[in-house]
């Protein structure tokens, strides 16, 4: 059991790391040198080397990239299925994290797992990243048209339609989140929503919470992170409530949903904020937390051990509400 003080500390992998890397200056980094970043990162993150954090991808899986071809744009997505699976599996769409940085690769080791143990295909959508001129609606239009076309397409991706059930982290959270609201008033069934470290507001709101205000310069992410993060999100004369789930009108009637917090996340407040909202609509939810886990956790279970007691909490939650 994780004592106090290990609970108020971040692991220390994750305190080896962030002495080893610069804090940029985000909210003074013009466009091209955040392009530049991005890229960086993103190839870091797609890297063999760094699967020592992101952790390796579970045995009996294919792995591999897929165009997807919509009425106005092609996306990529990444898809794991089970080697020897077979045809009619349940459909996770899975929607990674970063906001304005980040790639489908750095989940392969939880999305690889989920689709050996459920079984399942899970398809995981290399959506647009915020920037100055990409707003976060078009991460959500990416998230919500992938699941669309999947579903619509159940017998070519061998799913079936009846069992599908969403899974975002961080950022990821606001496109999945929104998505099960999409669903809900397209008359679209999930089984399923897993919500990981969820940001879900993007008002004016969004740094108020207490859990802001003490993990301010958590390693894994950062007030200033955030400000960016709203500034390239949501630009001057856009509504915020428009992509900030908390602010959606109604909650009721959307598939059940598990929210997983680190306790040591800025955003910590948000998942906990959008548990409550969910329960008060009466949409059926669990609210898991994580003592001593930071902000992107799942996606670093080299460096942090608590990432695979919430993997096994996922597998288990899907595979209840998943099944045939």
């Amino acid at each position: 059991m994780i004592g106090i003080v290990d609970a108020q500390r971040p692991p220390l992998g994750i305190r080896l790391l962030q002495t080893l890397r610069k804090e940029p200056d985000w909210l003074t980094m013009p466009a091209e040198a955040l392009e530049a970043f991005r890229e960086a990162e993103n190839r870091r993150r797609a890297s063999a080397l760094i699967r020592v954090i992101t952790g390796f991808p579970a045995r009996g899986v294919t792995i591999g990239w897929q165009p997807l071809a919509l009425p106005d744009r092609e996306l990529r997505v990444r898809v794991y299925r089970p080697a020897s699976g077979p045809a009619g599996l349940p459909l996770v769409v899975h929607v990674h994290g970063g906001g304005f940085v980040g790639t489908a690769v750095q989940s392969d080791w939880v999305n690889s797992y989920l689709a050996a143990q459920l079984p399942a295909v899970v398809v995981s959508v290399e959506h647009r990243l915020v920037a100055p001129r990409v707003p976060l609606t078009a991460a959500v239009d990416d998230g919500w048209d992938v699941l669309r076309h999947v579903v619509a397409h159940a017998g070519q991706w061998g799913v079936d339609p009846a069992r599908v059930a969403v899974f975002g982290e961080s950022a990821g959270s606001m496109v999945t989140a929104l998505a099960a609201v999409r669903a809900r008033d397209a008359g679209l069934a999930l089984r399923a929503q897993v919500l990981v470290n969820p940001c879900v507001d993007l008002t004016s709101t969004a740094l108020d919470y207490p859990s802001m205000r003490e993990h301010a310069d958590s390693p894994t992410l950062t007030v200033p992170q955030m400000e960016l993060f709203r500034r390239l999100a949501v630009p001057e004369g856009a509504d915020p409530r428009a992509v900030s789930p908390l602010y959606q009108e109604s909650l009721s009637g959307l598939a059940p949903a598990l929210v997983v917090v680190p306790t040591l996340d800025p955003v910590a407040d948000h998942g906990r904020a959008y548990a409550g909202r969910l329960r008060e609509a009466g949409t059926p939810v669990q609210l898991t937390e994580h003592p001593g886990a930071t902000h992107a956790f799942l996606s670093m279970p080299g460096v942090v051990p608590q990432a695979k007691a919430a993997r096994a909490e996922i597998a288990g939650f899907l595979h209840g509400r998943l099944a045939e």
